[in-house]
């Protein structure tokens, strides 16, 4: 299926949900409480008691709105707010005994329109719902976050940045000392090492701080069909946000235009996030290394077919 069938289909698919669970009346059900109500009383009752901004961050609304939200509640007698004993500025809102009863009443309704829909599905189909609910919205929370930061070429003022954040996940893997890429004497020029026609680096940046970093070029020892993965490393607030894929799908799409066939790389077996995300994207291990990038501490190959 091509993209924009994809596309089209899935906002058809989205917008038929949304008027199935009467969104766009904005209220939920006959509760007389609106959906933006509900997720609050929702998230309090989880959470036991919220901060405001707590509470804003949570659902994703900006803080004028969420005061406003909290207003209406306390109105209606579902929330109380009260003070830190530490610190009596610090206010913080939780259900009364009317918001937990909505709350509960509010679960029950919402539980029951679940389950009606689930008893016209087969085991199987309430799987493929349940997968293909939670993969979409990983992927719309991903792409979210993912506006926050920028994929750009390496530039000559990064190669302090980088060389520090290779050197930094490295040595919070073990992976120091001969025999690991922190050696290379790259490491120090980046920019200069891979500005040249055969290879490409990329740097992930977020209001101007460089947070990751990766890149394609020849292998070392190798034919000139094969390039090389190379220096793939994510400080930590930039892991979890599903940038390791898109950067590798982006050096990836880089090789295949600059006339590689097949793409190489080396890791660790502990650092076993990389080698999900490079069996998912389709690399195939391999028995032995290729090449003589000299890194002889790796014990983990793979190639893909470009």
């Amino acid at each position: 299926m091509n993209a924009p069938t994809l596309i089209s289909q899935l906002r058809h698919a989205s917008r038929s949900l949304v008027r199935e669970l009467d969104l766009l009346k904005g209220v939920f059900q006959d509760t007389g409480y609106t959906y933006s109500q509900c997720h609050a009383l929702f998230e309090l009752d989880q959470h036991g008691m919220m901060a405001a901004g707590e509470l804003a961050e949570a659902l994703r609304l900006d803080k004028s709105t969420t005061s406003r939200l909290l207003k209406s509640l306390v109105e209606k007698g579902l929330v109380k707010s009260g003070t830190n004993a530490m610190d009596q500025r610090q206010k913080f809102f939780a259900l009364t005994p009317d918001g937990q009863e909505a709350t509960r009443c509010n679960n029950a309704l919402a539980d029951e329109q679940v389950q009606q829909a689930l008893e016209l599905l087969d085991e199987d189909e309430r799987r493929a719902a349940l997968q293909g609910l939670s993969l979409y919205a990983k992927a719309l929370r991903q792409s979210r976050l993912q506006r926050e930061y920028l994929l750009r070429p390496i530039q000559p003022g990064d190669n302090e940045k980088v060389a520090r954040i290779i050197r930094q996940v490295m040595t919070e893997f073990g992976t120091v000392g001969e025999g690991y890429s922190i050696m290379d004497p790259e490491v120090d020029g980046m920019y200069e090492a891979y500005n040249n026609p055969r290879s490409a680096f990329f740097v992930i940046e977020r209001q101007g701080e460089v947070l990751g970093c990766g890149g394609i070029g020849p292998l070392s020892g190798g034919d000139e069909q094969t390039c090389e993965l190379k220096k793939m490393y994510f400080l930590p607030e930039l892991r979890g946000v599903g940038w390791g894929k898109r950067l590798a799908l982006h050096c990836l799409s880089a090789a295949r235009e600059l006339g590689y066939g097949r793409c190489y790389l080396e890791t660790v077996e502990r650092m076993w996030q990389a080698n999900k995300l490079y069996q998912r994207l389709g690399f195939q291990r391999l028995d032995s290394a290729l090449g003589c990038t000299g890194h002889s501490g790796c014990e983990a190959y793979y190639a893909l077919r470009l």
